[in-house]
């Protein structure tokens, strides 16, 4: 299934929000079942990273269980994960109600459980965290769908391709 994410480059979206232009991060759909959202999600991850994206471009947040990644790192404290989050030189996990301040370059939302309200809802508070690229894998509700148009199931972005 990883075969079927190819890589292109996010066209830059910017809206205008009383007053100047702000850049909207692209915004992607890869369809999923909560219970395949993980998985959809690491292969998304895999991608960006064997498309060139540095591990510390890559945000990884989910509305249901911890990513198993996540699991481990807590393993070793809580001091030492969240050190992670401000050294930025890995992937990072996390729960999608992160309330640190956190921006990557790309960021994977993962609706792998929880409410649909919830899940609406992490959608709208991930968009603050990514930069040029969110991409949801599962059903994060009707606004995540309409920000990525008719696009589901779109390629995931590569850093520095050319569409």
């Amino acid at each position: 299934m990883a075969d079927s994410l190819e890589i292109r480059q996010p066209a830059a979206r910017q809206t205008e929000v009383a007053g100047p232009e702000v850049q909207q991060p692209e915004v992607q759909l890869i369809a999923a079942a909560a219970a395949d959202a993980l998985d959809r999600a690491d292969e998304v991850v895999d991608r960006l990273l064997e498309s060139g994206r540095n591990p510390g471009d890559i945000l990884v947040l989910t509305v249901g269980d911890a990513h198993p990644w996540q699991q481990h790192e807590l393993s070793f404290g809580e001091e030492r994960y969240w050190a992670q989050l401000t050294e930025g030189g890995d992937v990072f996990y996390a729960d999608a109600a992160l309330s640190r301040p956190a921006r990557r370059e790309a960021v994977v939302l993962v609706v792998n459980g929880g409410s649909a309200d919830r899940a609406a809802e992490a959608y709208t508070k991930v968009l603050g965290h990514a930069v040029a690229l969110l991409v949801v894998c599962g059903d994060a509700g009707p606004e995540a769908t309409a920000a990525a148009g008719a696009s589901a199931d779109r390629p995931v972005p590569a850093r520095g391709a050319t569409a």
